[in-house]
């Protein structure tokens, strides 16, 4: 049973607060954007973006300033020179995002060796620390949600066309090439965002999860859009609440949640809830 004094006294504490807030926003822009990278086979992508990630933040320590700062730019300045590396190449992308993130991965290692030491930790890096978000922070979450929101509501059908058929989607006007290069900035911003909450290696499973179990709850796209948010915001909530009741480490808490949410999604869509054989979403409008 849940002792509800102990859990009256970690929601009673500032930085709980602050970071059920922050779970909630970030979980809810993982599944938000999550949603569209899993139907355009881009988890993948952001799981080389979380990767690589930590190269951005090595640079920030050997440069002396806040990795945060250097992160944002580093990741959208990344995923831009890799969509170009990607679209240029005849190899497959997925051995290429291999090459890339396995690459910068060593390299940040390697760096990380040079460094005589540095007080955040290697632990918080690879596995988030989420409780030391600040108000800054929250802003800049609650922000970049808003812009994501705004982006797909806005360009809602040009999302649709471009899920089909990429091809079809450029014959009746859509600038593919925009929306496919203001989307991957978009999804590496989240990225370096959310890798304080979860770290760098759990950052994939942050934005495929939640949407991976909505898409097997929806059918519609809006729909599975906004289902795979709730659920991402949901779960990161719960997570966080699970780790500040068990002392335990709060990016593979939340994690763990998600994966139960999946769990659950997956058993729902493969029993009586299940009405086609197909759990693709319709992306009709």
């Amino acid at each position: 049973m849940v002792d509800t004094q102990a859990l009256a006294l970690v929601l009673a504490e500032p930085f709980m607060q602050r970071a059920l807030i922050g779970g909630l926003l970030t979980g809810a822009l993982g599944g938000l954007l999550g949603s569209v990278a899993v139907l355009r086979q881009l988890s993948f992508f952001s799981d080389a973006l979380g990767h690589s990630a930590l190269l951005g933040i090595t640079l920030g320590i050997l440069m002396g300033v806040n990795p945060t700062l250097v992160l944002i730019p580093f990741a959208v300045v990344f995923a831009i020179l890799v969509n170009q590396l990607v679209e240029r190449s005849s190899l497959p992308t997925d051995a290429l995002l291999n090459i890339v993130y396995s690459t910068s991965l060593a390299a940040a290692i390697l760096f990380l060796s040079l460094v005589e030491s540095y007080r955040g930790g290697i632990r918080q890096l690879l596995f988030g620390d989420i409780l030391g978000v600040s108000t800054l922070d929250l802003i800049v979450i609650g922000m970049l949600l808003a812009a994501a929101l705004i982006y797909l509501c806005l360009s809602l059908r040009a999302q649709v066309l471009l899920t089909l058929n990429q091809e079809l989607a450029g014959a009746v006007g859509v600038q593919t090439r925009w929306h496919r290069l203001a989307f991957i900035v978009l999804l590496a911003v989240v990225v370096a965002v959310s890798i304080k909450a979860v770290g760098v290696l759990l950052i994939s499973a942050f934005v495929v999860i939640p949407a991976c179990a909505g898409r097997l709850l929806c059918r519609r796209f809006p729909l599975y859009i906004f289902v795979s948010s709730i659920l991402g915001g949901t779960c990161a909530l719960l997570g966080l609440l699970a780790s500040g009741l068990t002392n335990l480490p709060s990016g593979p808490s939340v994690v763990m949640v998600q994966f139960l949410g999946f769990l659950i999604a997956l058993v729902l869509s493969s029993g009586i809830f299940r009405r086609t054989s197909s759990t693709a979403p319709d992306p009709q409008l």
